[in-house]
């Protein structure tokens, strides 16, 4: 009878976990889609009718008014003939009056933040033109920059103004007239600052001059030669102590170091700064190089956190080690998150671009794990998986990772922590750093100064591993459960029994992974939906493991022993 209860329920124990799975995952809602989603998010014919070519916007900034006007004037190539265009402005900023190129005045219509333009006349396939838009008005303050977008009107210790602007996300419409989507970037780009008498400016790209007015003002003329993100294009209003240096690649090209700070802080930044250079010298390494030498490198401080504004980075990290002073691992203080973290978007945001915001991860999840593979350059990959591993009591797995395209609205936050360890178990699967580090290469250069879907990066680690990874892709970034291996290792006698399946959303799942074979000693396992089984001589059930600091997995582990006089079967 004892007998007969034990089988019984061990069947109960194999057999519950085969019965389906929760969909919570598969059928997450993300909300109600507005008008105004679509009008920003959706690249209807009203904009993929022209290719934005260059952009000059020409702008006077007056601190104590909190206001900006001047003009943008935005060269285009027709793709297919037109006659009206979308062109996007919040709608608390004002348009004094929007120019053809001949100096007819163009009508419009406003809706939410498009502006509908209707030309004086149809344009024929491939052939150039622009347009000059007048706009003035008082852009949204940033209540909490850098995590939503607007300015920043402070003032520095000495109180001069000091002004920054953040757009990631919000759009940088909120503050000039532009094609508001990330999957079309001009070819290059020439900004005008025009500013109050005794501050600077300091903004993307190589500053051209600085033309002196009768007023006392100076207009600071910047040129970007680079594709740049809408968002990227940044000002930086203010009092700043300046000093430079200079970085020699592998190959000998010297990159310009430029940094703009406080000038209370400016022996701190001198110190502080050294990291550039590290940091060039890692990513350079596993990325290929700096991706906008003829625009140089500049570090800015700013009164927020920090963000990658293309050529242009936000400092804002307080001459601390880690986020702020704090890491959630110990390694994690040994340098400065805002320098790495945000320098990596010059790689995987600003050179390498989604073309929805949907996409984020492929800025997000890359830069985040650029941060691990900085820790690896400098104290080696076990410091590194203690890097990455410390990020898991920061994810929530609250929603997918892709967010919903052509409605302007990003995935999850968890494309930072999650993300990381996603692509580090991905490294772990494919078990070949050569080839890995080589398709991270081979990413950057494929789609430099590009901008890119989710998928094409996914096929082209489909491509470059010969292997089908849609299955993985699919289980971490468009499903919220993390996926779970139930393992039943069962020992009797020499002999041990181990049976293990995937539990996951995804009906194909299966990823390879690590567990033990004997004490210590890890080989891979080729799990999948169904049960699968593996006779080992001598392991004890208590020393069996998968490797979690390279997999990104839960673990259900039932551990047994059956008596060597037993008739229980254990296979």
């Amino acid at each position: 009878m004892k007998k007969l209860k034990y089988v019984i329920i061990l069947l109960i124990i194999i057999f519950i976990p085969s019965l389906n799975f929760s969909q919570q995952a598969l059928n997450f809602k993300w909300g109600k889609t507005t008008r105004q989603d679509t009008l920003r998010g959706m690249l209807t014919p009203l904009r993929t009718s022209f290719d934005v070519t260059y952009y000059h916007l020409d702008i006077k900034i007056d601190p104590s008014k909190k206001s900006i006007e001047g003009y943008n004037r935005i060269k285009f190539k027709v793709v297919v003939p037109f006659q009206k265009m979308q062109i996007d402005l919040f709608p608390n900023m004002k348009v004094e009056k929007i120019l053809f190129e001949d100096g007819t005045v163009s009508n419009y219509t406003r809706e939410y933040g498009a502006v509908f333009i209707t030309l004086p006349k149809k344009l024929k396939k491939g052939s150039e033109h622009f347009i000059d838009f007048y706009y003035s008005g008082k852009p949204q303050v940033a209540i909490r920059p850098p995590w939503d977008g607007g300015f920043t009107w402070k003032t520095d210790k000495a109180g001069n103004p000091w002004v920054v602007v953040t757009s990631q996300g919000t759009g940088a419409s909120l503050w000039w007239p532009n094609k508001d989507h990330q999957s079309d970037e001009p070819d290059s780009m020439l900004l005008s600052v025009t500013i109050p008498p005794n501050l600077q400016d300091v903004s993307n790209g190589r500053l051209r001059s600085i033309d002196k007015l009768p007023n006392g003002w100076s207009t600071y003329n910047w040129f970007i030669s680079a594709p740049i993100n809408n968002y990227n294009v940044t000002v930086n209003i203010g009092k700043f102590a300046h000093f430079s240096d200079t970085y020699t690649s592998k190959d000998g090209d010297k990159l310009s170091l430029d940094y703009y700070v406080m000038p209370e802080n400016l022996n701190k930044a001198k110190k502080q700064f050294k990291e550039v250079k590290k940091m060039l010298s890692a990513f350079e390494y596993y990325f290929g190089k700096y991706p906008f030498y003829k625009d140089g490198y500049k570090l800015i401080e700013a009164p927020h956190n920090g963000m990658e504004h293309q050529s242009a980075i936000a400092y804002g990290n307080r001459y601390l080690l880690g986020y702020v002073g704090r890491a959630s691992s110990a390694v994690g203080l040994k340098f400065d998150f805002i320098i790495i973290h945000e320098s990596a978007h010059e790689w995987w945001g600003n050179s390498v671009t989604s073309n929805d915001i949907a996409d984020m991860w492929v800025h997000e999840s890359f830069g985040a794990y650029a941060e691990a593979l900085y820790v690896e350059y400098y104290w080696g990959h076990e410091e590194a998986l203690k890097y990455i591993n410390g990020k898991k009591q920061g994810i929530r797995n609250d929603k997918p990772i892709i967010g919903p395209f052509n409605v302007n609205k990003e995935g999850s936050g968890d494309m930072y922590n999650k993300g990381q360890l996603v692509l580090n178990t991905l490294r772990s699967v494919i078990n070949n750093d050569s080839l890995w580090f080589s398709i991270l290469r081979g990413i950057q250069k494929k789609y430099y100064h590009k901008t890119v879907d989710g998928i094409d990066i996914i096929n082209y680690v489909n491509k470059k591993t010969g292997k089908d990874f849609n299955y993985f892709f699919e289980q971490y970034f468009r499903r919220i459960t993390v996926p779970e291996i139930f393992v039943i290792v069962t020992k009797k006698g020499d002999e041990t029994n181990i049976r293990y399946r995937w539990k996951t959303d995804v009906a194909d799942f299966r990823m390879p992974v690590k567990v033990t074979t004997s004490k210590n000693k890890y080989e891979f396992i080729y799990p999948t939906i169904e049960w699968n089984s593996l006779i080992i001589k001598g392991l004890d059930p208590a020393d069996f493991k998968a490797a979690e600091n390279l997999f990104y997995i839960k673990t259900k582990i039932i551990r047994q022993y059956i008596d060597p006089q037993s008739s229980i079967k254990i296979n």
